[in-house]
């Protein structure tokens, strides 16, 4: 119970209360992406989020301040309606050109753990969810071969 609060506490405040935030913040919108994606609103991709969170991080207040700055995105596509997913991966973009560093937060086997798996789902989800790993692998190439000509030069 005091862990919940805390963890919820901590990410109503994560600018103050967690060291580099903004790339905890930048991971849970990539996550978002992915999890707002699908239409259906479950627990078991907050059980995958978790799983991932722990081979993210060791310790357990960032662990559930990822997934809970995570929900507050999901809740605000989903429920709220006050962001779509559009301009969810506008912000991760403008984000990544921002801090390129960023670009090394994404990790497309996590991102893949999302994928919806049975024959009864809508395919406009799964079809929007490989066009979403398919824009970050296209960010991933863009973000190399910028470092390799710019190496060169």
């Amino acid at each position: 119970m005091f862990f919940d609060f805390k963890a919820k506490f901590l990410s109503f405040f994560r600018e103050l209360f967690i060291f580099h935030h903004k790339s905890l913040e930048f991971r849970a919108k990539v996550f978002a992406s992915m999890i707002a994606s699908n239409k259906k609103d479950d627990d078991i991709e907050y059980k995958i989020l978790k799983e991932i969170a722990k081979e993210i991080y060791k310790d357990p207040y960032r662990i559930n301040v990822l997934v809970e700055t995570t929900k507050e995105y999901v809740d605000k596509i989903i429920e709220i309606k006050s962001l779509n997913i559009d301009s969810l991966i506008k912000d991760i973009n403008k984000e990544i050109r921002l801090n390129p560093r960023f670009i090394s937060k994404i990790n497309i086997r996590h991102l893949k753990k999302f994928l919806v798996k049975d024959d009864h789902t809508d395919k406009d989800t799964y079809l929007l969810q490989t066009k979403i790993i398919e824009y970050f692998k296209n960010e991933m190439k863009y973000a190399r071969e910028k470092r390799v000509v710019k190496g060169r030069g």
